[in-house]
């Protein structure tokens, strides 16, 4: 009876530790940051290195789009970004047409490892001038 008491006991104290000890292990799940379409001009004007992913077809693409901007589709970017875009920690700078696309390309990206994605919606509210 005392062996089946102590283990009772132990079982209890090192439970909480189990479930404290499991907490810290989970992963977060991988996040990339919505900015504004002027934080975006800003970095597209005084940043270096920085990758600009347009997330929409070849055929809206075509129409235009920002420049210095690269069609990755959002249904490509699994397949695509680890060949076009291999450093992990990449400034990557995301847009689409409306913000909905860009926002799927955007989590793609932060959840195959991609740390420093930045969002900023869609083209049809960007002011500052497009190229055909």
């Amino acid at each position: 009876m005392k062996k089946l008491l102590r283990a009772v006991l132990l079982g209890a104290l090192m439970l909480p530790m189990m479930v404290a000890f499991s907490a810290c292990t989970e992963s977060e799940p991988a996040e990339y940051e919505q900015i504004t379409q002027s934080h975006a001009k800003s970095i597209m004007d005084n940043a270096k290195d920085y990758v600009l992913i347009d997330a929409r077809t070849q055929e809206e693409f075509d129409q235009g789009h920002i420049k210095g901007a690269v069609m990755i589709p959002e249904y490509e970017i699994k397949d695509r970004a680890k060949d076009e875009i291999p450093q992990k920690d990449t400034l990557i700078l995301v847009y689409c047409r409306t913000g909905r696309r860009s926002k799927i390309a955007a989590q793609a990206l932060a959840d195959m490892g991609y740390t420093n994605v930045k969002e900023f919606g869609g083209i049809v509210d960007w002011i500052y001038g497009i190229e055909r």
